[in-house]
């Protein structure tokens, strides 16, 4: 459970390396002062600030943001340090709020590394205060806690310090300024405000900030049938109604908080962040250039919800399936209505023995086709009309994507650094509907996974009937799943993403031969029945461990060394070189994986494991399937849909997926 704190309530910690998180909905700085027993600092050299962000168990921010995550390591400070207080402030000279009165309220929360919220604190009450003691960490009788404070400053961070008991507080409240304003200048500008005007009229996905809970909304069209999707499954725009990622939805405590739609009048959007109370609106979407008179509002990318350009961009991408999935359901509406009109006054003139014959009978059949016509092409019209719509809002949100949820053709890659923390989400292909192409959609997926993959390589997997040789399509499903595997070790910090391979009879080292030439493998690929036992134990040795430390409590008393970084498993050709014992673990890792950070992708032909007959049908149940090919197995039964997904993969000649494997190694081995 989290602690909302209120102002001087305290909260005790139980781990030792906790990361401190900061909202608000303007740029703000973020520093932290170490304190002796009487809360007093000795020197500048016991200020962590952007100027000089690191200090022993202690690291901020270099420059001013609207979100900051602060890292803490209790156990690395001096012995002399007893209090770390976190001060946050208002960039002076920048154009931006001069008092906290007239900013976004600033939400503060304690987490645990892998981001489970300890205690929380949103600092109202602030007016002409320019600068505030947010909370404290302070040890008390060898036990540490965590305090909410809330003290303003109205004489900015030069009065804070000189509080803290700085006597070089106003030299060095100047110093930071200046980091800070060349931080700024050395980064792009913020767009300029939204007008009510430019809203636009959609409602924004109802889990914006997290995996929902909203039920099963999704099924997934199998080898052999539609089987309903799993329960816990994450789909690609976070598990709101009309999500096409063949499952249920995720558990996530956040997402119980839903994400206010934007209002269809075009009056202000609530932009209250679900996790906050009372908490002051963040800075405005980018603002669309003014339309023409009578016309559509021009797209912008970012034209969405959200507390960073990533979170819009994903935001924005569900607002354009939700649009989409609506206006080809009142297409198909309307023109199902048009069908059973024609049909029933069809009925009623042959019904009529005095209307079967002669010129009445005759007219009364032109009239009700000619009012068949003129309902389909109405609704065509408007179908066109909103496709135009979406199809110039993917033309400028695509080259605005980043990384993890750009296609491999987008430019974005050419400028890849290795992160420094998990994306929200990644993209795993496209989806679109028979009347919308050449219209696609990017198909996201929320991070971290909470179900697996499965690259079907059968024969059913090529619904074109292209793929008659059998080879062709499994070595097309292992280079989708090399491409997928090399996302998500793109997307994830260096030495937070670990993946190991099963390949029993060598069949895919071609396709693999990349990730084995850039050493991003936690091992060369495992063959034969020895290997297969081999890595399966180790994991499943792994969920194990990492379960009992969680249900006992313990989460800190993990073997020295242990890998704390997510794992993904790939296996191929399932299940050659799978005994009994082998497919038990394989499904138990399937189902208890997820939840402790290891993840499974199969390339496989369900068809060749039929002798086992309905004992996996759980596991793939379990499973989210993705074709190597086109392929419209992703059913919508929120509005009756089925979806056509399109894998994304890297363009036949392109040196992306080396050069990104490269980056991704370079940077794994400095962490080794």
């Amino acid at each position: 459970m989290t602690a909302e704190l209120v102002r001087g309530q305290n909260h005790p910690l139980s781990q030792a390396r906790l990361e401190i998180r900061v909202s608000a909905g303007t740029p703000i700085v973020a520093a932290a002062t170490l304190g002796d027993e009487d809360g007093r600092a000795h020197s500048v050299e016991w200020v962590a600030h952007p100027g000089a962000p690191t200090l022993p168990g202690l690291e901020v921010s270099r420059q001013a943001a609207a979100d900051h995550r602060l890292a803490v390591d209790l156990d690395a400070l001096s012995a002399e340090v007893h209090r770390v207080s976190v001060l946050l402030a208002l960039p002076v000279g920048v154009g931006g709020p001069v008092s906290f009165g007239s900013a976004a309220v600033p939400f503060v929360a304690v987490t645990g590394l892998d981001g489970t919220e300890v205690a929380s604190y949103t600092i109202t009450g602030l007016d002409a205060e320019s600068a505030v003691v947010a909370l404290e960490l302070y040890r008390r009788q060898g036990a540490w806690k965590v305090r909410a404070v809330g003290q303003g400053y109205a004489g900015g961070l030069a009065e804070l310090l000189t509080d803290q008991g700085l006597p070089q507080a106003p030299q060095l409240a100047t110093s930071i300024n200046s980091a800070v304003v060349e931080g700024l200048a050395r980064s792009l500008q913020a767009p300029p405000p939204r007008t009510p005007e430019g809203d636009r009229s959609r409602q924004t996905a109802t889990s914006a900030l997290g995996p929902d809970q909203s039920g099963s909304p999704y099924t997934t069209q199998g080898a052999t049938g539609p089987y309903p999707g799993a329960q816990g499954a994450t789909g690609p725009y976070g598990g709101a109604p009309g999500r096409p990622d063949g499952g249920a939805s995720a558990a996530d405590p956040a997402a119980t908080q839903p994400t206010p739609a934007a209002p269809s009048s075009g009056g202000p959007i609530d932009y209250s962040h679900p996790r906050r109370q009372n908490a002051a609106p963040p800075p405005p979407p980018p603002t669309a250039p003014p339309a023409e008179p009578g016309q559509p509002a021009r797209p912008v990318a970012g034209d969405a919800t959200g507390w960073s350009m990533d979170e819009r961009l994903y935001n924005q991408v569900w607002g354009m399936f939700e649009d989409l999935a609506r206006t080809t359901a009142a297409y198909r509406s309307a023109v199902d209505f048009a069908d059973t009109r024609l049909e029933k006054e069809l009925d009623q003139v042959l019904s009529d023995p005095r209307s079967r014959i002669g010129g009445q009978g005759d007219a009364a059949r032109e009239t009700a086709q000619a009012k068949h016509v003129q309902l389909v092409d109405q609704a065509r019209e408007a179908l066109e009309r909103d496709l135009v719509q979406l199809t110039a809002e993917a033309e400028v949100v695509e080259p605005a994507l980043p990384v993890a949820y750009a296609r491999w053709d987008n430019p974005a890659w050419h400028a890849y650094r290795v992160p420094m923390e998990m994306p929200m989400a990644f993209r795993l292909g496209d989806l679109q509907l028979p009347e919308s192409d050449p219209l696609r959609i990017p198909m996201l997926v929320r991070l971290p996974l909470e179900r697996g993959l499965w690259i079907d390589a059968g024969r059913t997997a090529a619904s074109d009937g292209s793929f008659a040789d059998s080879h062709e399509l499994r070595q097309l499903a292992m280079e989708s799943a090399v491409a997928h595997t090399a996302r998500l070790l793109a997307v994830h910090p260096a030495d937070e993403f670990t993946v190991h391979v099963i390949d029993p009879a060598g069949s895919g080292a071609q396709a693999l031969a990349p990730l084995v030439r850039a050493g991003v493998l936690a091992a060369p690929p495992a063959v034969g029945a020895a290997g297969v036992a081999d890595v399966l134990g180790r994991l499943t040795q792994r969920v194990d461990l990492v379960q009992m430390a969680v249900r006992g409590g313990a989460a800190d008393s993990l073997p020295p060394g242990f890998d704390t970084s997510q794992q993904l498993l790939v296996v191929n050709d399932f299940p050659h070189g799978f005994d009994d014992r082998a497919v038990n673990q394989l499904r138990y890792l399937a189902d208890e994986g997820p939840a402790v950070g290891v993840h499974l992708m199969m390339v496989a032909d369900r068809e060749e494991s039929s002798a086992y007959g309905p004992l996996l049908d759980p596991l793939w149940r379990g499973l989210l399937r993705l074709t190597p090919v086109p392929d419209d197995h992703l059913a919508d039964p929120w509005v009756g849909h089925a979806w056509t997904y399109e894998p994304c993969l890297v363009p036949h000649g392109s040196q992306v997926l080396e050069q990104v494997l490269a980056q991704v190694a370079a940077a794994r081995a400095k962490y080794r």
